[in-house]
């Protein structure tokens, strides 16, 4: 606690004088805010702010509108307040234990806490009923900040902000919450190369004395799950059974990352491809003031051994049967031949391909060895690179590679220009880019993907999966490489939010 704030809290014990304490984000503050500020110091004596961090606001792309120390520095200019401090938790129950306020004041819209999602009201009551105070919620009109927001141009763009309002004639939350539910029973399969993302941070202390080349002081060194094992990660807050089928290596500190980082609804089926074999590892160098990536190392396989393939094919025989759906990710990293990729597309209900190219596969990688799959997803260049076409538009391209590969659903990324959707019947949807503050695009493709086939599964309306899974995308690029994965939580809240 700030030793100032210790010290007023002693002054203010020793007068007898009442304590009431507010928690919130108040990013957009109006007269919905004053009135409660008003109202809550009704209660007492002094009157005390708490803050949200940014870092554990999930109201959707481009929040908080101003940060953590601009909305300080603004609630401290309302004479009514008293002190403002940050919360440096979620939930403001560390604050609670902190202050020990007479009086927690909430708005109307808190009184029923079944309906709080986060489970954080209940939570806060017993906290506060713990410290000897009692929690209030005001009567005040209610006005919504997310609401003044999304109908601005303070965050999204005129063809955002259309997107959403047609989509919310079309869907409300609701109905959208009711279809997140229905993905719980699926049964997944993913096939593909699991990745270590290995992230080196440090500083850039300028160039070598004697060799033409950059030196970086080392501070920090992270491990990150990218590849199919991020694609499971980000389904696994959605669905209850996951299987996942990948090369990986004996590395025991790699195994303790994915024992630290899987739910117990992923399980595994891990082979060596052959005895020497080093789980595929990608290491990047950046500097940690700019996030900005200098370079990369990687670890990458050599082709699987024909006999460790045969014991392959076995396993992905056995567990496509029990799967409703398959996700392929194919890395291009030589798991998946053409033997394999034949066995995953025979019989199979519903496949799902990312087929991404990347430094090592530029010119070699190719989905020609996926004929009749269900749906597609890949980027406007790979797409470009795939037809040997870099003059014609996206849309005809998507088009004919639509009928070439007898595809029910191709969904085209294309950045900050957001995704085509093009069905069987050659009908084009789109959906603008939300990402309004980008990270590190890394491992984007793989949470849309998540998504994306989770909807489609469903049959879903396309302008929703598009929309969902652009989410899911923005979500990702908010943090460094594969740090964080899109959870249920997350994306609902953002939803929320978006659509009030």
């Amino acid at each position: 606690m700030e030793k100032k704030l210790s010290n007023i809290l002693k002054t203010l014990k020793k007068k007898k004088k009442k304590v009431v304490l507010c928690h919130g984000v108040f990013d957009l503050v109006h007269l919905g805010h004053i009135e409660h500020f008003k109202s809550a110091k009704s209660y007492g004596d002094y009157l005390i702010v708490s803050l949200t961090l940014d870092k554990f606001i999930r109201k959707g792309p481009g929040r908080p509108l101003f940060n953590e120390q601009q909305r300080l520095e603004y609630l401290r200019q309302i004479k009514i307040i008293d002190y403002v401090i940050l919360s440096k938790s979620e939930s403001s129950i560390d604050v609670i234990n902190l202050i020990k306020p007479n009086f927690y004041v909430k708005g109307p819209d808190y009184k029923e806490s079944y309906k709080d999602k986060t489970k954080k009201i209940s939570l806060e009551k017993k906290v506060v009923k713990k410290n000897g105070g009692e929690i209030k919620f005001t009567n005040d009109a209610t006005f919504s900040s997310s609401n003044i927001l999304n109908t601005s141009n303070l965050v999204f763009n005129d063809k955002q902000r259309n997107f959403i309002n047609t989509l919310k004639k079309k869907f409300t939350y609701t109905q959208i919450e009711k279809n997140f539910k229905k993905f719980k029973n699926l049964k997944i399969l993913i096939i593909g190369e699991l990745i270590i993302d290995k992230y080196c941070f440090g500083n850039v202390i300028g160039k070598s004395g004697k060799e033409p080349h950059l030196v970086l002081k080392e501070n920090l060194v992270e491990h990150y799950l990218g590849g199919s094992a991020a694609i499971a990660r980000h389904l696994s807050t959605f669905v209850n059974n996951i299987k996942i089928i990948s090369p990986f290596g004996d590395e025991k500190f790699y195994r303790s990352l994915i024992n630290k980082n899987f739910d117990t609804n992923i399980k595994t089926s891990f082979f060596k491809p052959y005895s020497e074999f080093q789980t595929i590892t990608k290491t990047r160098f950046v500097d940690k003031n700019s996030n900005y990536k200098l370079f990369g190392s990687y670890i990458l396989p050599d082709k699987t051994d024909l006999k460790i393939e045969k014991k392959v094919l076995k396993i992905i025989k056995k567990n496509k049967i029990k799967a409703d759906m398959t996700l392929v990710c194919d890395y291009g990293h030589n798991f998946i031949s053409e033997k394999i990729a034949n066995e995953i597309r025979k019989k199979n209900k519903f496949i799902f391909l990312n087929a991404q190219i990347n430094a090592s596969n530029i010119g070699f990688h190719t989905i020609n060895k996926y004929n009749d799959v269900n749906s597609i997803i890949i980027n406007e260049n790979e797409i470009r690179q795939e037809l040997r076409d870099n003059v014609s538009d996206i849309r005809v391209l998507g088009k004919t590679l639509v009928k070439n590969k007898k595809i029910n659903n191709l969904i085209i990324t294309r950045g900050s220009e957001g995704a085509l959707l093009i069905n069987k019947d050659c009908k084009i949807f789109s959906c603008p880019g939300f990402a309004l503050r980008s990270i590190d695009k890394v491992g984007a493709g793989d949470a849309m993907l998540s998504i994306a086939s989770l909807g489609l599964k469903l049959k879903l309306d396309p302008e929703l999966v598009l929309f969902i899974s652009s989410l899911a995308a923005a979500i990702s690029v908010e943090s460094i490489g594969n740090k964080e994965h899109v959870t249920y939580q997350k994306l609902d809240r953002t939803l929320e939010y978006m659509l009030k």
